[in-house]
């Protein structure tokens, strides 16, 4: 199934969801450019996790700094010469910054999103994964990050909770809804080609794909 029409693909979801692996698979079956929120390169990260409160406005803050550049750098590139992938929606970045912090701090980094954030291109579909508590840390434990071992799972489904209710209102791009529960895109080919083939089918603005047990 041919997904030449897509340009521009966001992948997002919560963390353990499979977003960056999605991404890669779906750029190469693209022939496009990737475009990762590189959770590795952010040396707050693994404070955060074991001191949320004294590390969330740095953490949230390198992360807004490095996706507006990155976004920056792509709206002044060529952005259909090969098309684009990526594992973050910079909308959401309010999202993490409600959940995690202060009242002065979500002040301050209000002021610091709204004059960085650029005008991001609008992207042709958004595939927002999402999965049930349980699968969401049994895939985080699984994929082995040492600092994300500790995840409170009060923290995992206040994430997951925050993401539902930012996409029950989104309506910027075609939003695909699916449901991951018994779905794996990272080991499973043919769960890969199902979706493929359910994105190929696309025709309304808000549509969802899941598979039973």
């Amino acid at each position: 199934m041919s997904l030449e029409r897509y340009r521009y693909v966001v992948v997002e979801g919560p963390i353990g969801v499979g977003k960056t692996s999605l991404t890669r698979k779906l750029a190469e079956r693209m022939g496009a450019d990737m475009l990762l929120e590189n959770a590795d390169d952010n040396p707050f990260l693994p404070r955060f996790y074991q001191e949320p409160r004294r590390y969330a406005l740095a953490t949230q803050l390198h992360f807004l700094f490095d996706r507006t550049r990155q976004l920056r750098e792509l709206a002044q590139g060529d952005l259909f010469r090969a098309g684009t992938v990526s594992d973050f929606l910079i909308d959401k970045d309010m999202l993490f910054a409600r959940l995690n912090l202060e009242d002065d701090e979500f002040d301050l980094y209000q002021k610091v999103y709204n004059d960085l954030a650029p005008q991001a291109p609008v992207p042709d579909l958004v595939i927002y994964l999402q999965a049930p508590l349980d699968t969401l840390q049994a895939r985080v434990n699984r994929r082995g990050v040492e600092f994300e071992r500790g995840m409170d799972a009060g923290y995992l489904q206040r994430l997951a909770n925050s993401y539902s209710e930012f996409f029950h209102r989104y309506d910027t791009a075609p939003l695909l809804i699916v449901n991951t529960a018994h779905l794996n895109f990272a080991e499973s080919d043919v769960d890969f080609e199902l979706l493929v083939e359910r994105i190929g089918k696309l025709r309304g603005p808000r549509e969802f794909f899941s598979r039973a047990a």
